[in-house]
């Protein structure tokens, strides 16, 4: 471990390490780097030239402040990430941290006060409304604790809406819909209403509807946070595999450690602020 003598990055979680009072160094390839903990100097030996590219999503310095009438609150303060493709990312912290904020600005869900984010190196701060719900239709899958159906639809209809919206040509086709309502255990229930399916049977709807338009990043806020252990352990081993097997990119919030402990990086927040991504602090800041 060696003092920090001035501002750098993390280039493995993208963390900036200049108020940090001491971190970690490693020699490759004839250069010097530099990290916040163990597991990213680890990480990245494994694959040098990959740490030192563009990463999936790089949010620099980003800032998130609400103002209520002479009420100041800063629940995002300078946030520096990278999210790698093909990453399974969690993002831990208490209540009031600042993770679903900061799950809204990786997903271009909300803009951030200040800072820069960049999707695949661009700039994507400065888009527009419109610009940024198509990249938003085309990129990413979303799944939250809250399944979010359209009461009056079929599951099916529900399922399909994402395609509507995108008008994209990339989306699943009908058969293959049918198919993946057969193998999570619905193909006999897509004619139903959400008020007339189970808790998990909706939130593996809610899943089928993220995955419509083949979206190479999934984000998930909570998504098994209202089901029962069993059903919420086979929604998560749904999302991995699908990270896993397929290559695209996870991001989830949770409370939960054991979830926190199966991710490839986990991203620790405090007030507002990441800290250092040891795997210790999962069960500190998990609830």
């Amino acid at each position: 471990m060696v003092e920090t003598p001035q501002e750098r990055r993390d280039p493995v979680c993208g963390m900036d390490l200049t108020d940090l009072p001491k971190v970690f160094e490693e020699h490759v390839a004839k250069k010097n780097f530099f990290f916040c903990s163990k597991t990213c100097a680890a990480r990245f030996k494994t694959d040098p030239e990959k740490f030192q590219g563009e990463p999936m999503i790089h949010l620099h310095d980003v800032w998130k402040v609400f103002h209520d009438g002479d009420v100041t609150t800063e629940v995002l303060r300078g946030i520096n990430i990278h999210i790698w493709p093909g990453d399974f990312t969690v993002i831990i912290g208490a209540s009031g941290s600042g993770k679903s904020t900061l799950l809204n600005m990786i997903g271009f869900l909300d803009r951030p006060t200040k800072g820069l984010i960049r999707l695949e190196g661009k700039d994507v701060s400065a888009l527009s409304e419109d610009e940024r719900a198509l990249l938003r239709s085309k990129k990413f899958g979303f799944v939250f604790q809250q399944y979010n159906l359209i009461p009056w639809l079929t599951a099916y209809d529900n399922v399909l809406l994402p395609l509507i919206f995108s008008m994209t040509k990339n989306g699943m086709k009908r058969e293959r819909i049918v198919k993946h309502f057969g193998d999570i255990g619905l193909g006999k229930r897509m004619d139903h209403r959400p008020t007339e399916l189970s808790g998990g049977e909706q939130q593996r709807v809610a899943l089928l509807r993220a995955l419509a338009n083949n979206p190479e990043i999934l984000i998930g806020d909570e998504p098994t946070g209202n089901l029962d252990s069993v059903t919420g352990d086979k929604i998560l081993d749904m999302l991995i595999k699908l990270n896993r097997e397929e290559g695209r990119t996870l991001i989830i919030v949770t409370h939960d450690a054991d979830i926190a402990k199966r991710a490839d990086q986990v991203i620790t927040l405090k007030d507002g602020k990441t800290i250092p991504g040891y795997l210790e602090h999962v069960e500190t800041y998990t609830e």
